[in-house]
């Protein structure tokens, strides 16, 4: 595939995926100190933590759309982005609590590009908070839903596990090599 170009270099987006409470932010902050880039932080928990209310369909709709735009101005002055989850995860909500998707999340998935995904895995202990839903069971179920849909459309993806440094250490490693990268 053929790289973005910028003033500044190629541009390279990683995603960090997967379920609830599994560091994805904590991971995209200390990718973005490594790698000097940026994050685009996850929009689905500020907004539904100042919602006041249950979240509904067009909430969610609200969240992916968001989704979308964050996508689009990620034009950095950094090399580097790194996306603390994006519309892989929304596409699964819609399925698992509405049991439908709006057909434009599919096509928007499919146009996107992302130079890695990196899918954090349920090793490090749920914790519980107001707004998280899923411990326990759920988040294993979802992690085996968010690896077939990052397989469905062909999105080149890691299983990233391990604690704290141990976790920040396989990334590197897995960005390294799956990544063409050269630090000036």
């Amino acid at each position: 595939m053929e790289k973005e170009l910028y003033p500044d270099g190629p541009l390279k987006r990683v995603l960090i995926t997967g379920p609830e409470s599994t560091g994805k932010s904590e991971l995209a902050a200390a990718l973005a100190a490594s790698y000097g880039g940026e994050v685009v932080p996850e929009y689905a928990r500020l907004y539904i933590e100042n919602l006041g209310r249950k979240y509904e369909y067009q909430d969610v709709e609200h969240i992916a759309n968001q989704q979308v735009r964050q996508y689009e101005a990620s034009r950095p002055h950094a090399e580097w982005v790194f996306f603390d989850t994006w519309l892989i995860i929304t596409r699964v909500w819609f399925e698992v609590v509405y049991g439908t998707v709006p057909g434009w999340i599919d096509d928007q998935i499919r146009k996107t590009r992302f130079d890695l995904v990196l899918l954090c895995d349920t090793d490090i202990p749920w914790v519980s908070d107001p707004v998280r839903e899923n411990g326990g069971e759920r988040r294993e179920m979802l992690l085996e839903k968010y690896k077939i849909e990052l397989d469905r459309f062909g999105l080149d993806w890691e299983l990233v596990s391990g604690v704290g440094e141990e976790r920040n250490r396989m990334a590197i490693n897995l960005i390294n090599t799956q990544i063409p990268y050269v630090k000036s």
